[in-house]
């Protein structure tokens, strides 16, 4: 142990006010946490923080969320990866929860409209700053740039699957410093307050089998239950399955789980429409919480959809939840099994250069996964420019952009940058413009 472990109900505060403010998907809730645990609280180093977000991000599922059960795990063990990761979760399933249900009772009002519209303008300022920030502190000689620039040019012209980003920055990280090269491991920070507790962080094989069979079965025994019950053609069951199989498979981030059940939803199964998937993204986007989160929408509008059902809204609230289940429920299974041996590396040179060289190519990640939420915000028709048959560009079309939002975001610029306003006040004003110009 270090000097003075957190208390639990200090950690329970800032949990649920990290919560509150996670808002703009991976990139702006990673820059939320950084700023409070690292910048503000001091409780884990710089160096800590990285080494636990190159894990989750080569992990399938939400990596914001799953960095927040890390860190609440080093902090106060099991219960507090559960507090950790379950509030982060929560305020958004109770806003997305309250926003589907107007929106297949009363339809899209202007006060809402414009509520996310200026929340959208915070979030872009958010994001940028998250940038300049981490980069400052992930990226500190030419060769980390470098490899930060290069997977930024591999996603956004090439469209290189994030999996192979990350597995060629992480062998050539591994052999950069197994040769003897150390220039891209990134010394700690020095500020925060050692509270981990070295007992815990140890792996076991006792520990493994535990916590494999406590979770296992919390996944997968609902899912059963409910093909049982309603049968395997059952919309129940076809989104506890298809949900299930995401969270297993989709590696990359948000934004590439939710193209993957995009496809699915609306081609495969016909739950949603394109523009329903829009309104959802936008809907997530804009509220606390993972942006994977947009699945509890589409998970209750595939069982509001579905004809036969006697008490359709009913239906969509119970396939909301089962949503939600089995897309997090992995999560702490991951989580609570893999981190001891992640922390067992950071005794390992080697194999902490592949983590750091992973941790310069998540700067370029999260720059792309900004740039692509400022396009799609600000212009509502983003085309493909191709080239080749090997680049493929995102380029917006001039005319279809939203010029009160540019509006928005500049102002959002001018408090983050200019006047140094705290995230929430910036949030507050940017919503409250957001509803005069929409109402005006």
């Amino acid at each position: 142990m270090g000097s003075t472990p957190v208390p639990f109900a200090t950690a329970l505060r800032t949990w649920i006010r990290i919560a509150l403010l996670s808002f703009g998907g991976p990139a702006g809730q990673i820059a939320v946490m950084h700023r409070i645990l690292v910048e503000e609280k001091r409780w884990i180093g710089e160096e800590r923080f990285l080494h636990a977000l190159n894990f989750c991000m080569l992990l399938p599922g939400p990596e914001a969320q799953q960095l927040a059960t890390y860190i609440g795990w080093l902090l106060h063990g099991t219960r507090g990866g559960l507090v950790a990761g379950t509030l982060f979760v929560l305020p958004g399933f109770i806003a997305i929860m309250a926003f589907s249900i107007v929106y297949v009772t009363w339809g899209h009002q202007p006060v809402v409209t414009g509520l996310f519209l200026g929340l959208k303008a915070a979030v872009v300022a958010l994001i940028i700053e998250a940038i300049l920030r981490i980069g400052r502190r992930a990226l500190r000689s030419r060769l980390a740039v470098s490899l930060a620039v290069l997977a930024f040019v591999g996603l956004f012209l090439f469209r290189t699957p994030f999996p192979v980003i990350v597995t060629a920055a992480a062998l050539f990280g591994y052999v950069w410093t197994r040769t003897g090269h150390m220039s891209l491991l990134n010394s700690s920070s020095g500020h925060a307050v050692d509270v981990i507790a070295s007992a815990r962080t140890q792996p076991s094989a006792r520990r493994f089998a535990t916590v494999l069979g406590i979770w296992l079965p919390l996944w997968i025994v609902p899912v059963a239950v409910v093909a049982l019950v309603f049968g395997t053609q059952h919309v129940f069951t076809q989104v506890a399955v298809f949900f299930s199989k995401m969270a297993v498979v989709t590696f990359g981030g948000a934004y590439a789980v939710l193209a993957y059940v995009a496809q699915q939803a609306v081609q495969h199964y016909g739950w949603i429409t394109p523009n329903e998937m829009l309104d959802g993204m936008g809907l997530a986007e804009t509220t606390p919480g993972p942006l994977i989160m947009v699945v509890q929408f589409v998970g209750f509008l595939a069982a509001y959809h579905t004809p036969g059902s006697e008490y359709p809204l009913l239906a969509a609230i119970f396939a909301a939840c089962l949503t939600v289940w089995v897309t997090f429920a992995p999560c702490f299974l991951w989580i609570f099994l893999g981190a001891p041996y992640v922390e067992k590396l950071r005794e390992n040179r080697a194999l902490s250069g592949a983590l750091a060289a992973i941790t310069a190519a998540v700067v370029g990640v999260i720059a792309n996964l900004a740039l692509w939420f400022a396009l799609h915000a600000v212009f509502a028709k983003v085309a493909t420019w191709r080239l080749a048959g090997v680049i493929a560009v995102d380029v917006p079309v001039l005319d279809s952009v939203n010029w009160r939002l540019l509006l928005l975001i500049a102002l959002a610029m001018v408090m983050t940058f200019v006047l140094r306003w705290g995230l929430a006040r910036t949030l507050a004003i940017c919503a409250a413009l957001g509803i005069l110009l929409t109402l005006t």
